[in-house]
């Protein structure tokens, strides 16, 4: 079995090792891309946690064990996305008080 630590949770959410650069980034691409990649693992782990309830409630299988880590990875992640949106917008809001 898997040992499960925070860096290996973020890690499956976004789909990148925590201390490398996305590559979009890192061939030139623009922060949006990189912000639009991360929200389509988040979406894609959020649709995987809806399809293995959908199958446990189907009776199709019969692990719950899957089915509520599936739903915790999708969780955190959703969590993850919604503090860096506050980040975001805290940051946007400092530049617009910025004196010119």
């Amino acid at each position: 079995m898997e040992k499960i630590t925070i860096k290996n949770n973020l890690e499956t959410s976004f789909s990148l090792p925590i201390n490398e650069k996305h590559p979009s980034v890192e061939n030139g691409g623009s922060f949006g891309e990189a912000l639009s990649g991360a929200m389509g693992n988040v979406s894609s782990l959020r649709n995987e946690a809806d399809r293995t309830v959908h199958e446990l409630v189907a009776g199709e299988n019969k692990d719950i064990h899957q089915t509520m880590i599936a739903m915790e990875k999708a969780d955190v992640s959703f969590k993850l996305m919604m503090q860096v949106r506050n980040k975001i917008i805290t940051a946007y809001q400092e530049v617009m008080r910025m004196p010119v």
